[in-house]
């Protein structure tokens, strides 16, 4: 990669559309919806300077279905929406797992359920991570923690993407997309646009037989082949999860929360460090696939487990699930519509610490 001298002071959404453009997006595709308006502004301009294409749809379903589009043509290709419009999204976006189309879309995710509110929130998790169309697919899944992150794993959003066939879905909130931070920007080297493209739709001009991509399987036992192919390829994602851990060695208690719930509950554990508590924090970066091999390495080291989300209890699920044969975790739900702050987390944090 190369590095850029400067460093830019930016919104987590900017750097996301940076990140985007590094990666040699040529077509974004979107439709307004607070708190991610910054990416499609952004895109408006920059994306043409970039020799790329800007459409703002008439709505998330024909944006979405735009983007099923560009990636069958092999396109590097963009959407960005927030909760509401992602709900919109969900048919295409089972059409790309199920054709396997890779596409990079983001959820700058903002309260719910309904309209809710413009404020940050995580009660995207289920949906960003079980597949939140119909049937039995799953899409990677990336959460940023910081601003740096939201460019870097943009970047990486379109590698994956490009590599393993997939949409990739890019999991930020209100509180990651409008804060300001000064980022580093770098360009990938070597990004190919035309490699790995055998199967795309770019037209065969009588030269190469017809390509064919479809969701649709109606012969006998093919559908089941297909997802037997399917599920294989999310398997092997496995080795790709990914988690942030912090003061965990020692520690006796560990906090599992990400995104800005992360960084916050990390502002917290910094502070019981300081009074010689003994508290960790385990950040998964990848929720899917959710870095569950880690969270069981600490679990057998006689560890206990306080989960932290800002919904009513998600990510808590998978926290379970991985360490259900040696351990559990305790919860603590901030509500979506209250902003937190590191010393709300403070009282559940001591109640688990002092095994209340």
């Amino acid at each position: 990669m190369s590095k850029h001298p400067e460093r830019l002071f930016v919104k987590g959404n900017e750097a996301i559309a940076r990140g985007a453009l590094a990666a040699k997006c040529k077509c974004f595709f979107g439709y307004p919806i607070t708190p991610q308006n910054d990416i499609p502004e952004f895109m408006s301009s920059e994306m043409i300077k970039a020799g790329g294409d800007f459409v703002q749809a008439e709505s998330e379903v024909a944006a979405a279905n735009m983007l099923l589009g560009a990636g069958a043509a092999g396109i590097r290709a963009m959407t960005s929406s927030s909760s509401p419009g992602m709900s919109l999204k969900q048919e295409a976006i089972s059409y790309m797992a199920g054709s396997e189309v890779p596409a990079v879309i983001i959820n700058v995710n903002r309260g719910g359920p309904g309209l809710g509110d413009i404020g940050p929130a995580q009660g995207d998790y289920y949906q960003s991570t079980r597949g939140g169309g119909h049937g039995d697919y799953r899409h990677f899944t990336l959460a940023p923690g910081n601003v740096q992150e939201a460019y870097d794993l943009t970047i990486r959003a379109f590698d994956i993407a490009y590599e393993h066939r997939t949409p990739v879905l890019l999991l930020a909130d209100a509180i990651l997309g409008q804060m300001k931070e000064p980022i580093i920007p770098w360009t990938p080297e070597g990004v190919d646009e035309e490699a790995g493209r055998e199967w795309a739709l770019d037209g065969h001009k009588g030269q190469r037989e017809k390509r064919l991509i479809k969701s649709l399987f109606l012969a006998e036992g093919e559908l089941a082949e297909q997802n037997r192919h399917l599920q294989a390829k999310y398997d092997s994602w496995t080795e790709l999860a990914e988690a942030e851990q912090f003061e965990t060695e020692d520690a006796d208690i560990v906090i599992c929360a990400y995104g800005s719930i992360g960084r916050i509950a990390k502002t917290a554990v910094r502070k019981f460090r300081k009074e010689g508590k003994k508290v960790g924090l385990f950040r998964p970066i990848t929720l899917y696939p959710f870095p569950s091999a880690d969270l069981l390495t600490l679990a057998k080291q006689g560890k206990r487990f306080l989960t932290i989300e800002h919904n009513l209890g998600q990510m808590v699920d998978d926290v379970r699930l991985a360490i259900r044969t040696v351990a559990d975790s305790d919860f603590y739900p901030i509500y979506p519509g209250n902003l937190p702050t590191p010393e709300e987390l403070e009282a559940p944090i001591l109640t688990c610490l002092e095994g209340k």
